[in-house]
């Protein structure tokens, strides 16, 4: 093997041993709270964008109602 490849080869090795050693894990928690009625409300203007079936609003019409 050429020194030039045996030295990039290194290298990479080299890289990937650090880059698994080092690295730390960050969680990042996104909490969103959206009221009822701002579900509802988007839930209404996607039916009457038609997005949404009729029976597939009832659906989510009932299920975020019977949330509390």
């Amino acid at each position: 093997m050429k020194p030039i490849i045996k030295a990039l080869f290194a290298l990479v090795l080299t890289g990937m041993t650090l880059s698994a050693c080092g690295s730390s894990s960050k969680t990042t928690n996104n909490v969103s709270t959206t009221t009822v009625g701002e579900e509802l409300a988007s839930l209404e203007k996607a039916h009457a964008e038609g997005l949404l079936t009729e029976k597939e609003y009832e659906a989510q019409r009932k299920k975020i109602l019977s949330k509390k």
